[in-house]
């Protein structure tokens, strides 16, 4: 027998292992975790398969030193998708497997949730009744207090008793400890049960449509696009269908892009189920992590809401999952294993059997064309429930009207109306710090990055320049270095427009959301807070503000800079802004009070920003999709990005140029019709980041399998190039960003 091991490293294989030499007969389970051998290191890998030979010479196998569960520590499903992720996303398995359990589990810890209790032994017994020493009465009563328990838990003993009382007894053999595994976690309730509270508002006619056809698909695998406006009660569809699953004994997988989301909704869940209900994001520690998922994996937590990593929790009765504003980018990740939690959400589902339910009311290109062939079922909701009315869009022309730092005029005239009518005010901007340059007008020098191709942003408040690439940091200089005139800060970022706001408008209130003011424990929620109580009348924020807020009294939205992404070199760069531009706007008048969107624009008379107001983002998303098909791009095509960095610029091209070359005598002996298109090598937009020089080759095809199959024939041969020193190199399937 011949253990396949996959174990966290770099590596892409398993690792062969004979068994434990004191493992007793019979087969282990596939999933669980085995300490190993690996050269001088003792390492944690999962058991991923059982062979009978191996490539290995028999007497250089290693046998592994112990298996550390009895049970698998994924549910079938997940563990099979692990396996497919692997291979599809073609990223080393033993990463893929440890990036599904949080990193107690992986550096050992019991898989189960454990306690510790402790009894009389009849030592102790036969001592409470005939002492043989009268000294030490802390000790006594603690055995007299055991004796008329069956046992008692250390916290339980230690809440009376001091802990060294608990080790002496043990000393003298007095009590012992007896070591239980619990079966879930303090995020359940006690019974398990779940009590469901009524909803709110009654469902419109699209609602009850939408809830009835995906309860009458539960079982059975099946993908809903759940394509509503801003406000239209999404979230509500989801609480309806997660009742019905759980009813039938199910548990339901609920993913959100941003940790900022996940307050007000686990808040408003846990209005509607009380108990069972656990989360799971990065900003959690790992102990609570840990909680969350042995609740879920026990099946005790029914609900699990959690960010891109949650949807490899697992979950042995998953029932339903939905994936909330699935066209956000945030679902990829960008860094080390990247792979798409929306994809994988619907092959989890597909491996469950079950249905998976997309919500958006601005989804991506991909789902929409998904849903227009049949694959996704479609789902519209079109309108706000009760009185709400979509929001009056409006394009302010910066070539007609003044600004001051970048705030129009009849952009301060709208603040001002709507805080004297009492509402709330959105301005929204998706540039941080205060100034994206320190520019010196004598000469024309700007502060640079000393390590990016990029310029330092100018933060005021902190006194630094940084570099949002990187992260370097440097003190902002009082004149220029090259001819030592003054500089003057160009441009507005939050930080700016939240400083011109409260020159303008003293006696408003304000807040600012963005990655800056959100990077402590608790900030995001107390600004949520701040805005929801009403002692913020003005929130100033950037992309965190787009995604799934619901701010009753806000009735303006003031889009400052429309036009970042008109005229980006990524294809992707126009469905980002009208998916950015439709979700602010969508934060404006979500209730009864009626709701007013000001876009700030220098091009007015741009297509995409006319077709957005004229006729809103369905119309947009249906020409971007035959522009697409014209020009192949995604949905119509499939593209992988070979990334790779390097201090040596020449040697960086060199080795792209041999590795596009071995691509190229692949293509050539493949069939015509499993051909892809190598472009490149081609310098990343910013080419040099980190004192890295950047750089990357675009593979392209018309159909997946004949991307995966080449990519399974190209990628060893990339491995096995020799490369410039410290080379970096990575590849990223269906990549949201060419750049």
């Amino acid at each position: 027998m011949i253990l396949q091991i996959a174990i966290d490293t770099p590596l892409r294989q398993v690792f062969d292992y004979l068994p434990p030499a004191s493992r007793a007969q019979g087969l282990p389970v596939l999933g669980v975790r085995v300490l190993v051998p690996f050269g001088r290191q003792r390492l944690i890998g999962i058991l991923v398969g059982i062979v009978a030979e191996s490539a290995v010479p028999a007497a250089k196998l290693k046998s592994a030193l112990e298996f550390l569960d009895e049970s698998p520590v994924y549910d079938p499903v997940t563990f099979e998708l692990l396996r497919w992720a692997a291979e599809y996303y073609h990223h080393p398995i033993g990463e893929v497997y440890a990036a599904a359990l949080p990193v107690s589990l992986r550096d050992g810890q019991p898989a189960a949730a454990s306690i510790e209790h402790w009894s009389l032994t009849e030592a102790g017994s036969e001592e409470l009744a005939h002492p043989s020493s009268r000294r030490a009465p802390q000790q006594r009563a603690l055995l007299s207090w055991l004796a008329q328990r069956s046992s008692a838990t250390a916290a339980e003993v230690a809440e009376t008793f001091k802990p060294a009382h608990l080790k002496t007894l043990e000393a003298r053999g007095w009590v012992i400890p007896h070591v239980s595994h619990l079966t879930g976690s303090h995020l359940a309730d006690e019974s398990g049960s779940l009590e469901v509270h009524p909803g709110g508002l009654a469902l419109t006619g699209a609602q009850s449509q939408a809830v009835e056809t995906i309860i009458a698909a539960l079982s059975n695998f099946s993908v809903h696009l759940l394509y509503g406006v801003t406000g239209s009660g999404k979230t509500e569809v989801y609480l309806q269908v997660i009742a019905t699953a759980l009813a039938q004994g199910g548990q339901a997988l609920v993913l959100v892009p941003e940790i900022a989301l996940t307050p007000q909704l686990v808040d408003r869940f846990r209005r509607r189920f009380s108990g069972g209900v656990a989360v799971v994001h990065s900003g959690l520690t790992d102990g609570e992590r840990r909680d969350a998922w042995r609740a879920a994996h026990s099946g005790r937590a029914r609900i699990i809401i959690g960010t891109r990593s949650a949807v490899f929790t697992s979950m042995p009765k998953l029932a339903l999952i939905v994936v909330d504003e699935e066209h956000d980018a945030s679902y990829k990740q960008h860094e080390g294993f990247r792979y798409s939690a929306r994809d994988l959400s619907v092959m989890r589902a597909r491996g469950a059997g079950v249905p998976v339910i997309l919500g958006s009311a601005t989804p991506s290109l991909e789902t929409l064309e998904n849903a227009a062939g049949g694959r996704y079922a479609k789902h519209i909701l079109p309108q706000r429930p009760g009185a709400a009315q979509p929001p009056r869009m409006s394009l302010v022309d910066l070539r007609r009207h003044a600004a001051d730092q970048g705030i129009s005029t009849p952009a301060m005239q709208a603040i001002d109306q709507h805080l004297k009518a009492g509402g709330q005010v959105i301005v929204f901007l998706n540039r941080r710090g205060y100034a994206p340059s320190l520019f010196c007008n004598s000469c024309g020098w700007v502060a640079p990055c000393a390590h990016c191709d990029a310029r330092m942003t100018l933060h005021r408040r902190a006194l630094k320049l940084r570099c949002h690439h990187c992260g370097a940091q440097a003190p902002v200089p009082v004149i220029c270095a090259s001819c030592g005139q003054a500089l003057l800060p160009v441009g507005q970022g939050t930080e700016r427009v939240e400083e011109t706001l409260m020159r303008l408008f003293p006696e408003a209130p304000l807040a600012r959301l963005d990655r800056d003011t959100a990077s402590a424990r608790g900030a995001i929620q107390s600004v949520l807070e701040r805005v929801h109580s009403g002692d913020a009348r003005i929130l100033v924020g950037t992309q965190m503000l787009t995604k799934g807020h619901h701010f009753p009294e806000v009735t303006l939205v003031v889009i400052l800079d429309a036009d970042q992404g008109l005229f980006a070199s990524d294809f992707r760069a126009t469905e980002r802004l009208a998916q950015t531009i439709t979700q602010v706007a969508g934060r404006a008048g979500r209730e009864a009070r009626p709701g007013e969107v000001m876009i700030q624009t220098q091009f007015p008379e741009h297509p995409l920003l006319q077709r957005l107001i004229a006729e809103g983002y369905e119309s947009f998303a249906a020409s971007a999709l035959e522009e697409r098909r014209e020009a192949g791009w995604p949905p119509f095509s499939r593209l992988a990005l070979l990334r790779a960095e390097a201090k040596d610029s020449a040697g960086l091209d060199t080795y792209l140029r041999a590795a596009a070359e071995s691509g190229h005598v692949l293509n050539e002996s493949a069939a015509k019709e499993s051909a892809v298109r190598i472009l490149g090598p081609a310098a990343a937009l910013i080419a040099r980041r980190a004192d890295h020089f950047r750089a990357h080759l675009l593979i392209e095809t018309a159909a997946r399998s004949s991307l995966q199959r080449f990519l399974a024939r190209w990628l060893p041969q990339v491995e096995a190039l020799a490369g410039p020193k410290g080379l970096r190199w990575s590849i990223d399937v269906d990549p949201l960003e060419v750049d």
